[in-house]
């Protein structure tokens, strides 16, 4: 579990977060898992069948392939609310950066930063040479941050999003 004191700019007192695995077939973890990601896809895109199939039962078509969920929980007005979720998913000898969403009232915090760091460190400790994650160039921010990462750009092969317009790969 990583705790970060740091809060926003400004903050008297910092809020305290961590990031942690989702607990398996923990219904408060698959639906903050699912609500994070639908509100940000609805936000900008449509969301697709390949969404629905993937939030609708992250155990299996996330988990039991091999891959891993963590979300952020932030110490919110004494108890602890899910903020950010981000998904690392395995199979046909890819490790990908899927599934990446922070709660607006988060952003800034370092959380996104903080979730793809626990995705690329667990998919290093399973043996991958890379990570590669598709996504969208209207996502200006997540784009920065993948970059910042050390994901480079690749060519685009057809993927089973529409709004996918952009691969990037980090050779680890």
């Amino acid at each position: 579990m990583k705790d970060d004191p740091q809060g926003p700019r400004g903050a008297t007192t910092a809020p305290r977060w961590r990031i942690r695995e989702l607990e398996r077939n923990s219904l408060t973890d698959r639906n903050a898992f699912r609500a994070l990601n639908l509100a940000w896809i609805e936000q900008y895109f449509a969301v697709e069948p390949r969404d629905r199939f993937e939030l609708d039962d992250p155990e299996a078509h996330i988990l039991e392939p091999g891959g891993r969920i963590f979300l952020a929980e932030l110490d919110a007005d004494g108890g602890v609310a899910i903020v950010g979720a981000c998904a690392l998913m395995v199979g046909d000898g890819a490790f990908k950066l899927a599934k990446m969403a922070v709660d607006p009232v988060a952003r800034g915090m370092g959380i996104g930063r903080a979730l793809a760091e626990a995705v690329i460190d667990r998919a290093r400790a399973l043996g991958a040479t890379e990570v590669e994650l598709y996504s969208n160039t209207v996502l200006v921010p997540a784009i920065s941050l993948y970059r910042s990462l050390g994901f480079v750009e690749v060519p685009l092969p057809h993927n089973d999003f529409r709004r996918a317009n952009i691969k990037m790969v980090l050779p680890l």
